[in-house]
């Protein structure tokens, strides 16, 4: 039987984001049915060295292109298409970022059916609409990216996305990070994990620990933090003693194991979050989760209203770490298992895979 050949696109693998998402899912394809292969345009970024190790093909191309100069645009296209039609793909499926057209075009014009994964929030310009209308199928990671396609909801496919439960388990309290902090076991410690950027919030949890003014109540951030954000956050904030700026790690699991609560206070604002990976992992390694009351961050703690609070609100989440502090120790592991069995039963990566299998099928069929 002739295996369902899929490209996925993707710029880079500059970061582990929507990298190790693509590396989990072709990972996890059944490769007697399904043949992966991948498209980049360049082989810079750390992370590039576990997509080489998956196995699979490797193709180093610009599969899409700028929209200027206009007049050179139909040929540049035509390139793209024929490199499309040359490798014979079942499907190709983009996890580009952006409104891109040009990729789907290119598509369009191999006859291959053309897929997209929408990540983030971001929406409104009419290439949205077009990238939409050029596609067979639009996968949606969070219930509030369905408003977007009003006007063609048949097209889309929701599939969250998925957490290796065999890599992400249950973590026993730390103390010590591999980067050499040193907690007591009368610390508090508040983990937030992201590159930084304004619409990150970080500064929003640092200012609630303040008003805290607990000194045992100690907030480490890990995430690329060497921009124009992460600098001013570091120079003011340098004075606090209880606040810790660790830079991007390729394994976040010993910064979780610290964890008393996991906090990702994102703003509403800008592209958002689509659904954020971090906090699925600390949920999967029974760690408790406050997050801001946005799309993706909603998706994930729905039966947890509790957890959620208002973005940029300092005065709410300061109100929630206090509650938290205030929990009995089982009633934090209570709390802590529930959040573990929610990341098991609907942001697991087995179903992930799975759905995408499915909906694969069902184009080439």
């Amino acid at each position: 039987m002739k295996k369902i050949k899929i490209l996925y696109t993707i710029p880079n693998f500059d970061t582990a984001g929507s990298g190790k998402v693509v590396y989990d899912l072709i990972k996890g394809l059944d490769k007697t049915i399904f043949a992966p292969e991948i498209c980049c345009a360049h082989t810079k970024g750390a992370f590039f060295k576990d997509i080489e190790r998956l196995g699979v093909p490797i193709h180093v191309f610009n599969y899409y292109s700028n929209y200027r100069p206009f007049i050179s645009l139909p040929s540049r296209i035509w390139r793209v298409s024929r490199f499309f039609r040359k490798h014979q793909f079942d499907i190709i499926h983009s996890w580009h970022w952006s409104s891109d057209i040009t990729e789907p075009l290119a598509a369009k014009l191999a006859g291959t059916p053309f897929v997209y994964t929408k990540k983030a929030m971001g929406w409104g310009n009419k290439a949205w609409c077009w990238r939409s209308q050029l596609s067979a199928k639009i996968i949606t990671i969070n219930s509030d990216m369905n408003t977007f396609f009003k006007s063609m909801i048949q097209k889309v496919v929701q599939i969250p996305l998925g957490i290796d439960l065999k890599q992400y388990r249950p973590l026993e309290k730390a103390y010590h990070t591999p980067c050499g902090l040193t907690f007591n076991k009368g610390d508090f410690v508040i983990v937030s994990i992201a590159n930084l950027a304004p619409v990150k919030g970080i500064e929003v949890l640092i200012e609630a620990v303040i008003k805290l003014n607990n000194p045992n109540v100690k907030v480490v951030h890990v995430g690329a933090n060497n921009n124009d954000y992460g600098n001013k956050l570091k120079a003011q904030y340098a004075h606090l003693d209880q606040v810790f700026f660790i830079n991007k790690v390729s394994d976040v699991r010993p910064y979780l194991a610290i964890a008393d609560v996991f906090v990702i206070p994102t703003k509403n604002e800008g592209r958002k979050e689509g659904l954020p990976v971090a906090p699925m992992e600390a949920m999967a390694c029974q760690r408790l989760v406050l997050g801001s009351h946005i799309s993706g961050i909603k998706d994930l703690l729905s039966p947890f209203n509790n957890l959620l609070f208002e973005p940029n609100n300092i005065v709410e989440l300061e109100n929630k770490l206090n509650c938290i502090m205030e929990l009995s120790e089982a009633e934090r592991v209570n709390l802590a298992i529930q959040l573990r069995q929610r990341i098991e039963r609907q942001f697991n990566l087995t179903s992930c895979v799975e759905q995408h299998q499915k909906l694969y099928k069902r184009l080439v069929n």
